[in-house]
Parts: structure tokens; C-alpha cells; sequence
């Protein structure tokens, strides 16, 4: 992106010098958003004489600071990350959202416990869980806040989280306690080393898909989406696995070019933005690749059949609840119990002292 902008110099000279190329901010080097969905983007762009570069990040919740500060920078992120952020900054007029049907990333939990079966479940049972996320600043996380605040009598209630260094580090501890569970987005490839990872330590892919979820919208726009994926490749003797959760829209987003105080690039700014939402998606997403064929195999649900998955889990909620009140009542009636063996000894123990 050639732009310019205006140096004051000490004399009190303006000075006009060139800016650097542009940058769009992405993740980690290895991750999709700087290998896989980025290349095509600049690709794109130089053909319409913009000149950007890939910049790499710890991901959809930098990118969002970067152009917080600078509106001219343009990022990736997940658009419930997204979303989340606008709330929280207090202000979605910063941001220019380009766009969000590049692709979509998909909502999975992990545990070791084979007895869970969908999000109801976990959600029923949240306070007494441990949830090992990635770390604090990843989209995950991001996600994980989300869902708390969309679920505040289930997910929200829990209370013990803590971070890992890294997703599949937040992978591996969970799948070394029964009750640990963590939560990772991610795009759907069962040829993964990550899928494969879950797979050999037996752990238990959970789909996260509930009625609240997908009610969500920003402005109108859903954030989340039911769609059949799979998690597991499927073999000569052996279909895919595939389970159905929510999938939220990768976005392609900027600063609003309103927040730019020079004229000339402001209109770069505007220019941009026509340019990218004018292209065809096709030319803005990877030509050949694993995802590329794994998109095709994805599927978005039939309204039956989302509606399936929602009494499944709201089904889950109103099972567990009993038992969740039995077992509060257990664990009070136990602390009370405690509470009064523990007098009968102090009330002996002075006895015996002659206190």
C-alpha cells in the first residue's frame, strides 16, 4: 500500500516522506492465517497495485490492538474474537470489517472423559471442571470469554481456569486429568497433527454447539454457524469421523478510514477496502490445498437437523441438574458434618486439658 504521511520536523517543517508497504497481521508463522491465507491476500493486492506484506502475531487478539492503534493496518481474526472486542473496547465504530466469507474456523472441546457427549453436559457441570485453555491472548481464549458471557448459568459459572503455553500444550493437560477439559478453534482438518495427537491419547473431541450459540449475531451478522465436519480421515475400512459444532467466519478487518487524520491516506484507506470486498472469494483463498478439499466436504445443516443438536444438548442441561443439586446438597451436607466432627474433637481435646 504506497501511502504518505507528514513528519513535523523541530524547526516546525512539515515534511512529506513515504510510508512503509502495508502490513496485514496474521499469527504465528506456521499457523493458517500467515501461511495459508495470507499469501493469497497479498497476492490479490499486488495485482491491483497495492503492496503488502504478511506480518506475523500471537493472533486474532493482537491483530485487533494493532489496528486499535493503527487504523491503517488490516488483520485477520475470528469474528466471534471479533465481536468480543468491539463490546469490550465500547466502540465497533474503530474498525472497517472487509471480509467474513473467506472461511470459517470451528469450535471443539477436548477431555479424556468418553462419557461426554456434547456441550450440555459440560456446560451443566462448568463449576466443578478445570479448563486448561491456550494462552490468554489466543482467539481461543477470546472464544472461551464469549461463551461465558453467552451462557453465564452454565459455562459461565466456571471458576477454574487456567492457561497453557500453547494449544496443543492446553491439549495434552487436559487429556492427562479425568476432569480437565479445554477448548481450541481451529479449521477443520482431520489430517491435523493436532486431530491426530487428540486421537492417539484417546481423547474425546466434544462438538460446541448450543441454542444460545447460535443466536448470536454482531449488526446483524450471525457469528456462528452449524456445520458437519470432520475430525478423523477417513480410512480404507473406515468412514471420517464427523461431528457437527459451530463454525465462526474468519474476518478480514482494518481500521475505520475516518480515524486516518491525513486526506491521501484516507482515501488509500477507502480505496483498499472497495478493492478487496470487489474481488471474487475465490481469488482470495488458497487454490490447493488440504482445507481447499476439506471445504468441500464440510456442509452447513438443515434446520431439522440443527434442531436435532439443540434438544440433544438442552436435553443434557435438564438431565444433569438434578444430579448437579444432589450433589451440592452431598457437599454441604458433608461440610456440615465436618463442621461437627471437628467440634466433638476440640470440645475433647479441652475436656481432656481441662480447658
Amino acid at each position: 500500500m504506497h501511502r504518505s504521511f507528514v513528519v513535523v520536523l523541530a524547526a516546525g517543517l512539515a515534511v512529506t516522506v513515504p510510508a512503509l508497504a502495508g502490513q496485514i497481521n496474521t499469527g504465528g508463522e506456521t499457523g493458517a492465517y500467515h501461511a495459508t491465507f495470507c499469501p493469497p491476500v497479498i497476492k490479490a493486492l499486488a495485482k491491483n497495485k497495492f503492496d503488502f506484506t504478511c506480518n506475523a502475531s500471537d493472533g486474532s487478539l493482537e491483530n485487533i490492538q494493532r489496528t486499535t492503534g493503527d487504523p491503517a493496518q488490516v488483520g485477520f481474526t475470528q469474528l466471534d474474537v471479533f465481536s468480543l472486542e468491539s463490546d469490550n473496547l465500547g466502540n465497533q465504530a474503530l474498525f472497517t470489517r472487509i471480509r467474513s466469507d473467506i472461511a470459517r474456523e470451528c469450535l471443539f472441546l477436548v477431555t479424556r472423559n468418553r462419557g461426554v457427549t456434547n456441550f450440555g453436559q459440560v456446560a451443566s457441570v462448568a463449576s466443578q471442571l478445570h479448563f486448561i485453555l491456550p494462552p490468554q491472548k489466543s482467539g481461543s481464549a477470546g472464544t472461551f470469554q464469549l461463551l461465558q458471557r453467552i451462557d453465564p448459568e452454565g459455562l459461565g459459572l466456571a471458576r477454574n481456569v487456567t492457561y497453557a503455553s500453547s494449544v496443543d500444550e492446553a491439549i495434552n493437560q487436559a487429556l492427562g486429568s479425568q476432569d480437565a477439559v479445554t477448548l481450541f478453534v481451529q479449521f477443520p482438518d482431520p489430517t491435523n497433527a493436532r486431530f491426530k495427537a487428540i486421537t492417539k491419547q484417546g481423547g474425546n473431541i466434544i462438538p460446541v454447539i448450543d441454542r444460545s450459540i447460535l443466536r448470536q449475531e454482531a449488526d446483524g451478522e450471525k457469528i456462528y454457524f452449524a456445520e458437519e465436519t470432520e475430525i478423523t480421515p477417513a480410512k480404507w475400512n473406515k468412514s471420517a469421523e464427523k461431528i457437527v459444532t459451530a463454525c465462526t467466519p474468519m474476518l478480514l478487518f482494518t481500521g475505520a478510514s475516518d480515524r486516518i487524520a491525513d486526506t491521501n491516506a484516507r482515501k488509500d484507506q477507502d480505496d483498499l477496502v472497495r478493492t478487496l470486498r470487489g474481488l471474487a472469494v475465490e481469488d482470495l483463498r488458497p487454490k490447493e490445498s488440504t482445507l481447499t478439499v476439506l471445504w468441500r466436504k464440510t456442509k452447513a445443516l438443515s434446520a431439522t437437523s440443527v434442531e436435532k443438536m439443540m434438544d440433544l444438548t438442552d436435553k443434557a442441561r435438564e438431565q444433569a441438574k438434578p444430579t448437579i443439586d444432589a450433589a451440592m446438597k452431598k457437599a454441604k451436607d458433608m461440610a456440615e458434618d465436618a463442621k461437627k466432627q471437628g467440634q466433638i474433637l476440640i470440645d475433647k481435646a479441652q475436656k481432656a486439658t481441662g480447658n
